[in-house]
């Protein structure tokens, strides 16, 4: 039984009984529709659903913090004078390895104001990364494989980790 989908028609059946299509509406049906299965999941089959979705607003809520620090980074260069860059590539060595879990770590360099993935190697083992505030390119590599990556790796493949894999 897919939890997510039960969860959705929860939502759209309180749309139903309110009478009320709109989003904010459609959100809380969403969340009592949670709150709902997650007191009755003992009697229904065993699920990760109630783990990912605190997993998933972690990593909204890390990924809107990134985009606005980013942001408030890139907003200061601008408005200053002087030259704040430390522009570099560097080479990011991978532990994601299926093409969705690299989609999804580049779309999140990319989405972040001030970083690029320019290239990804053809055996991909490393993703090639512009950025523009980096004055120490290991602690760059740092931030992007413990803060990124590490979390990308725990949303999409659970909590087996490379570290734990190996």
């Amino acid at each position: 039984m897919n939890f997510f989908l039960l969860n959705i028609m929860l939502a759209l059946s309180w749309g139903a009984l309110t009478g009320d299509f709109h989003p904010a509406n459609l959100f809380v049906g969403f969340v009592l529709g949670y709150f709902a299965l997650f007191i009755v999941r003992r009697a229904l089959e065993p699920s990760d659903y109630f783990v990912k979705v605190f997993q998933v607003i972690r990593f909204t809520l890390y990924f809107i913090w990134e985009l606005l620090v980013a942001n408030f980074r890139v907003a200061f260069d601008v408005l200053t004078p002087g030259f704040h860059m430390r522009p570099r590539v560097i080479g990011i060595p991978l532990d994601v390895e299926t093409d969705a879990e690299i989609m999804a770590l580049t779309y999140f360099i990319n989405l972040t104001p001030g970083s690029v993935v320019l290239d990804i190697s053809t055996d991909k083992s490393t993703m090639f990364v512009h950025v523009m505030y980096a004055p120490d390119a290991e602690a760059m590599k740092k931030e992007i494989k413990e803060g990124g990556e590490r979390r990308i790796l725990k949303l999409m493949r659970g909590t087996q980790t490379e570290k734990g894999r190996k």
